[in-house]
């Protein structure tokens, strides 16, 4: 009898583990409208500090220069690593030093986070980040 109740307590003990990996991924993850503001458009100018290609989205880290000469880093919310390469992403598609243009909606507690909506190169080229925000056609 005690190896029969060990072996359901072990049985329960990993169901419990498995449930938590399945539910923690889905509850980090958040919606557009839980994390930006789509009444606070924000257009960015910089350049390229740095990309994150992680899961569930990526980062892109660039450097706007104020009109005081001071600048400001702000992390643009893009697509998983797996949506940017559908949409054409490779690693080395933003290095650093790039100068482009972001247009996105900026995070509701104003911190200088942005999802993405457009991304612009001073060639005229646009490509679409995968953000939240929804490309603009």
């Amino acid at each position: 009898m005690h190896n029969g109740l060990q072996t359901t307590l072990t049985a329960l003990a990993a169901a419990a583990v498995l449930v938590t990996a399945v539910v923690m991924p889905v509850a980090a993850h958040h919606s557009f409208s839980a994390e930006f503001d789509s009444n606070k458009s924000v257009t960015l100018d910089g350049e390229v500090v740095m990309m994150e290609w992680v899961n569930p989205h990526s980062w892109l880290h660039i450097d706007v220069k104020k009109p005081d000469g001071t600048v400001e880093r702000w992390k643009i919310e893009g697509g998983s690593p797996s949506v940017l390469m559908r949409l054409g992403w490779n690693r080395n598609s933003l290095p650093a030093g790039t100068r482009i243009t972001v247009v996105g909606f900026q995070a509701k507690d104003g911190s200088l986070r942005a999802s993405s909506r457009d991304l612009r190169f001073p060639d005229g080229r646009r490509m679409d980040l995968g953000g939240s925000g929804g490309a603009q056609k």
